[in-house]
């Protein structure tokens, strides 16, 4: 199976206009014959990039009220019309992906946004909506927290697929519980600024025995809307590039075999294959003969909490 990773700028805010730009990544990525395409995290529509430089923990700011109405708008919906065209697109296209998306609730819930990973099947359709198990540090302020409903791996041909949005990569327990459902292909999408996350693809390959893809997005000041409430102030403080990407894809043996340069907008891709997994399973294998569910139980929860889609 060809894996791709798609490192591109959103128009941030717009849900409409960063839909048509999924869609054209998915025609770019079809041409080249990819049939697996990760995007970053809350590619649809944008990162909440403001919290932590407008002091977004301010009481009852009448300043943060309005960005996070804007925000919140700005959310898609699992059953709305951005990820049904996309879905659409991917039938069409024959090609299936994993989406990062701010998700808004249905009826209940409308006033919430998650950090979702959507998991879309070219036959299918949405097979799978991850919520974020716990937003980090200043996103608390705007995501609510996720569960692990949507924790598990989907088949694609012969593999098996996994995905978690940013930091939950460092959280063992989420690993494993991917790990232990049998994942080949592991996903980490990341809003952008590979750093240290960088690392982590190898890391997650290596411990897990799996296809990693480290994907990185792309945001700088250009790409916001002039209408959004911290507009002007963060473009008088000198802010320009946000997020500069650096997305990567690793082999189970720990090798690096596609990648695109942080500031670069693009497609990589690579071949996968089976040979490759157990080559590298052959003295270890997480959730197989190097365990000891004898010793180990992993309890998952995997009931949806909070509010539900659409009610």
């Amino acid at each position: 199976m060809k894996l791709g990773i798609a490192q591109l700028r959103p128009a941030w805010g717009d849900k409409a206009a960063t839909t048509n730009i999924v869609i054209d990544a998915l025609k770019q990525a079809a041409a080249q014959g990819i049939e697996l395409l990760a995007f970053s995290e809350t590619f649809l529509s944008g990162y909440p990039f403001w919290v932590c430089r407008t002091n977004g923990a301010a009481y009852e700011d009448a300043r943060q009220q309005r960005a996070y109405a804007q925000f919140l708008e700005a959310a898609a919906e699992i059953d709305g019309p951005e990820i049904a065209a996309i879905a659409q697109a991917a039938r069409d296209l024959r090609i299936s992906l994993y989406l990062g998306i701010n998700e808004r609730g249905g009826r209940a819930g409308r006033g919430t946004v998650w950090c979702t990973l959507v998991t879309i099947d070219k036959h299918r359709g949405v097979i799978g909506g991850h919520r974020k198990l716990m937003p980090t540090y200043d996103e608390r302020l705007c995501w609510g927290m996720g569960d692990a409903h949507d924790l598990r791996t989907h088949q694609f041909g012969r593999f098996r697929v996994g995905g978690l949005n940013c930091w939950e990569n460092w959280m063992p327990h989420a690993r494993a519980a991917l790990y232990e459902d049998g994942e080949d292909i592991h996903i980490s999408a990341w809003p952008g600024n590979a750093g240290v996350a960088h690392d982590l693809a190898r890391v997650v390959a290596h411990e897990g025995r799996v296809w990693s893809a480290g994907v990185f997005g792309l945001l700088s000041m250009s790409d916001i809307p002039k209408d959004f409430e911290f507009y002007d102030d963060l473009v008088a403080e000198g802010l320009d590039v946000i997020f500069s990407g650096g997305s990567t894809i690793v082999s189970p043996l720990g090798e690096v075999v596609a990648e695109i340069a942080p500031g670069v907008a693009g497609i990589a891709a690579c071949e996968v294959d089976f040979e490759t997994l157990g080559r590298a399973r052959q003295n270890f294998d997480a959730a197989g003969h190097y365990a000891r569910p004898d010793i180990f139980d992993l309890s998952i929860q995997r009931r949806r909490t909070g509010a539900r889609r659409n009610d």
